[in-house]
């Protein structure tokens, strides 16, 4: 049999092992996301609550806040804007994270088995899980940072609409057509620098924490590679993650968030670093911790449905496991 006879014999995982892989981690990110989006949305809202800076402003934003914990949020949420409103803003959402995820989960086995070569009786040193969970977060968002800043800005679409401002957008094409036109193609990747360093955090607690607890659990452990142990890995990575992402998420929704002048440079913050310094001059060093319950809420729920959605899926398709 020639070769190309055998290779197209070869189930399409093998074929293509890194597109298939984008496309499995994308459907696993995507059930994730349609899972746990309405606490992500809250936690937005939350974030851009009682916002310092904009006081200074004189927006008058601060006395059309009613907001205050989570649960009245999203309650509040349900009964002015109405319960479907809680996933307003999904589809950019889910683009961004086929993008994101599939760009991340490719590139960390990509570092794992190629240029770390992970050795074959599965130890995998943490350095280079750190490293590669980082990189890998960096790679992904940058991918993803357009569908991003387009998610953010549909996010408060529908709280411009109760304080009676215009809408800004149709819908995603017409965000993604209007950003293009205001700021060109670098307006796509505002807020580029907090989001990727909150990437290479969060996946550096995600990616690293989920490989490596599952391999000690597996190895050290009379745990099986099965649902429980995925489980447990996954709550473990949920939590770190948030607790490394959280100050960067903050600084990330109010960088993007921020009014522009006509260059597209910011109003309130020159830089992460100096919204950074602001909010804890300004609110205190808790405030970098503002939404870390809904976000923490949302990490876990959401990297257990992605984690264990993403093994099964590779399992059913025929791809080892992660």
């Amino acid at each position: 049999v020639p070769v190309a006879e055998e290779e197209r014999l070869l189930p399409l995982t093998q074929r293509w092992p890194r597109a298939s892989k984008f496309l499995l981690s994308g459907c696993a990110a995507t059930v994730a996301e349609l899972a746990t989006f309405p606490l992500d949305l809250t936690k937005t809202r939350l974030q851009m609550q009682g916002e310092a800076a904009l006081a200074r402003l004189g927006d008058g934003a601060r006395e059309s806040a009613p907001y205050r914990g989570m649960v009245r949020t999203a309650l509040g949420i349900i009964e002015e804007e109405g319960f479907l409103k809680l996933w307003q803003g999904v589809t950019p959402a889910i683009y961004r994270h086929v993008v994101y995820s599939g760009g991340r989960m490719v590139t960390y086995e990509h570092l794992r088995e190629v240029v770390f070569g992970k050795s074959e009786d599965e130890h995998y040193p943490l350095w280079k899980s750190v490293i590669g969970g980082m990189m890998a977060g960096v790679i992904g968002q940058f991918l993803a940072n357009p569908t991003d800043l387009v998610k953010v800005q549909m996010q408060m679409e529908g709280k411009r609409k109760l304080e009676g401002k215009p809408l800004r957008f149709r819908g995603v094409h017409h965000a993604f057509a209007k950003i293009l036109a205001e700021g060109g193609i670098r307006g796509l990747w505002a807020g580029w620098v907090p989001n990727i360093q909150r990437a290479a955090l969060v996946n550096m607690g995600d990616l690293t924490t989920y490989d490596t607890v599952k391999h000690y659990l597996v190895l050290n452990t009379p745990l099986e590679d099965n649902i429980m142990t995925h489980g447990l890995s996954s709550l473990c990575s949920g939590l770190v993650a948030s607790i490394l992402g959280t100050p960067a998420d903050v600084i990330k929704s109010r960088i993007m968030n921020q009014p522009r002048d006509k260059q597209g440079r910011g109003l309130l913050y020159k830089s992460s670093t100096d919204c950074l310094i602001q909010a804890v001059q300004g609110e205190g060093f808790m405030s970098l911790y503002k939404g870390f319950l809904p976000s923490w809420l949302r990490m876990t729920p959401w990297s257990m449905v992605f984690w264990l959605t993403y093994e099964k899926i590779r399992e059913m398709s025929g791809v080892s496991p992660f």
